[in-house]
C-alpha cells in the first residue's frame, strides 16, 4: 500500500474543508483534501449568513465566490399569521458584512473546489476514508480508497475533519453523542421557479411559519430556481409520507406561487438531524462544521459554523506548526462551543415560542431588533451584544414581560 505525507490532512470539500486547506495553503503548510463524493453534488445548506463573508475573505476564495453571481441575501423574512418581521443585515448591532449569498450548494462548492485547485491544492474526489490511528505524538495513517478501489495510506500531522453529514471522525472514534436540540426533520426539494414575482419580492428568503413547530422555507437563486421545503417535528413530517405537494397547500402565502410547480428531483427527508459530539479536538485531530455540532437550520447556521471552526482550527494548526503552543481547549473548543451555545440558545428559544414572541410583538423594539438582527448574520462571539452575553436568560425574560403586558392590556 502506497504512502503519502502531508502537514494536515483534510477530510470533506464543502465550504468547511475548503475555508481550512484555502487558508493553510496561503500559510505554506502543504495539504491534502480527500472527499467522499463526485463534485458537483448537491448538499442542502443554502443560505449563508454575513459573518462567513469574512472567513472565505481570509481564505483567499471570496473573489471566484463573487464572480460567480449568486444571489445576494441581505436579511431575512419571517412571517406567522400575517404578522411580517423583516430583518436587514446593515441594521445589526454588530459591525461586520451587511450581505451574503443564497446558493445552489452544488454551484458554490464546485466554486470553491475548482478555485483551490487552481492555487495547486491536491483534492481527491471519490475518495472514502476507511481507518484512522494516531500514534503517541497525535501522527495520524489514515487509510483511503480511491475510486478505483485501490488503497493507499496519508501519514499527516494534523487531521481536519470537515466530513459534515459523514462524520467520519465521530463515527471511527466513537465521538457521536445526543443532541440537546428537540428532535425535528425535513422534507425538501428545488423547483423551476416559473411564478416567481418580479423585484425585490421574487429574491427573498422566507421563512414561513406555519406553527411553533412547523415553518416552510423559500430560498430563491440567481439561475431562476428555488430552494422549498418544510421543517417540523419527525411524526408530522412523516404523516405526508413524502408528499411536498400537499404539504405545499399549507403555507396560505406561497401556495399559488408553488402550486403545481414540477420538482427538480424527488422530495429528500433527513429525520432528527441535529447532532452533537462528546469532543472537538483531540492529538493529532479537529473536528470542524457539522463533524462536530450540527444545529436545526432555523437560523441558517450551518455554513457559518461550519467556516468559522475551519478558519479556526486552520490558525491554530498554522500557529503550532511554527513551534508555538496552541491551548486546544480555551483557544478553539471553548471558542467554538460559545458561539455554538449562542445559536443552541436561539433554537430552543424558537420552539418553546419565546423567541417567536419577540420576533412578531408589535410594536416592534427597534434596539431589540437590531441586537438579534447581529445574532441572526452569525455574530455570536460579541459580548458587547446583551442578546450574546446573556443568551440563556435573556430571550425567555423579555417574552415573558411582552406575555404579561399583553395580559394587563386584555384583562385590565
Amino acid at each position: 500500500m502506497s504512502e503519502i505525507e502531508v502537514d494536515v490532512l483534510v477530510i470533506g470539500a464543502g465550504p468547511s474543508g475548503c475555508v481550512a486547506a484555502g487558508y493553510l495553503e496561503q500559510q505554506g503548510i502543504s495539504v491534502k483534501v480527500v472527499e467522499k463524493s463526485k463534485f458537483p453534488r448537491f448538499v442542502i445548506g443554502e443560505s449563508l449568513l454575513p459573518r462567513c463573508m469574512e472567513h472565505f475573505e481570509e481564505a483567499g476564495l471570496l473573489g471566484a465566490l463573487d464572480d460567480f453571481g449568486f444571489e445576494i441575501k441581505r436579511g431575512a423574512r419571517f412571517m406567522k399569521h400575517g404578522v411580517v418581521s423583516n430583518f436587514d443585515f446593515s441594521k445589526k448591532h454588530t459591525p461586520g458584512w451587511d450581505w451574503t449569498w443564497q446558493v445552489p450548494r452544488a454551484d458554490f462548492d464546485h466554486v470553491l473546489t475548482k478555485e483551490l485547485q487552481n492555487k495547486g491544492v491536491d483534492i481527491a474526489f471519490e475518495n472514502e476514508v476507511l481507518n484512522v490511528s494516531f500514534d503517541e505524538e497525535g501522527i495520524s495513517a489514515t487509510e483511503i480508497k480511491d475510486k478505483n478501489r485501490n488503497h493507499y495510506t496519508v501519514k499527516a500531522n494534523y487531521i481536519v475533519d470537515s466530513s459534515g453529514y459523514g462524520r467520519v471522525l465521530p463515527r471511527l472514534l466513537g465521538l457521536d453523542k445526543p443532541s440537546s436540540i428537540p428532535e425535528h426533520s425535513s422534507i425538501f426539494t428545488h423547483v423551476k421557479d416559473v411564478k416567481r414575482p418580479d423585484g425585490r419580492e421574487g429574491t427573498l428568503i422566507t421563512f414561513d411559519i406555519l406553527d411553533t413547530d412547523t415553518w416552510f422555507w423559500v430560498i430563491p437563486f440567481s439561475d431562476g430556481n428555488t430552494s422549498i421545503g418544510f421543517v417540523g417535528k419527525t411524526d408530522f413530517i412523516e404523516s405526508y409520507n413524502g408528499d411536498l405537494g400537499a404539504m405545499l397547500r399549507l403555507s396560505e402565502y406561497y401556495r399559488d406561487r408553488f402550486e403545481g410547480v414540477d420538482f427538480s428531483f424527488p422530495p429528500v427527508c433527513i429525520k432528527n438531524f441535529s447532532k452533537s459530539v462528546t469532543q472537538l479536538y483531540g492529538k493529532g485531530y479537529v473536528l470542524t462544521g457539522n463533524s462536530a455540532e450540527f444545529l436545526d437550520p432555523v437560523f441558517s447556521s450551518g455554513v457559518t459554523f461550519a467556516t468559522e471552526s475551519a478558519l479556526k482550527a486552520a490558525k491554530l494548526i498554522a500557529k503550532a506548526h511554527k513551534g508555538e503552543n496552541v491551548d486546544w481547549q480555551k483557544e478553539y473548543s471553548d471558542y467554538i462551543m460559545k458561539g455554538v451555545n449562542v445559536f443552541s440558545t436561539y433554537v430552543k428559544e424558537w420552539y418553546t415560542g419565546n423567541l417567536q414572541t419577540l420576533f412578531f410583538h408589535r410594536p416592534e423594539n427597534q434596539d431589540v431588533k437590531r441586537q438579534i438582527c447581529a445574532v441572526l448574520a452569525g455574530y455570536v462571539w460579541d459580548d458587547s451584544n446583551p442578546f450574546v452575553a446573556r443568551h440563556d436568560s435573556i430571550v425567555k425574560n423579555l417574552a415573558h414581560l411582552i406575555r404579561m403586558n399583553e395580559n394587563e392590556k386584555a384583562n385590565p
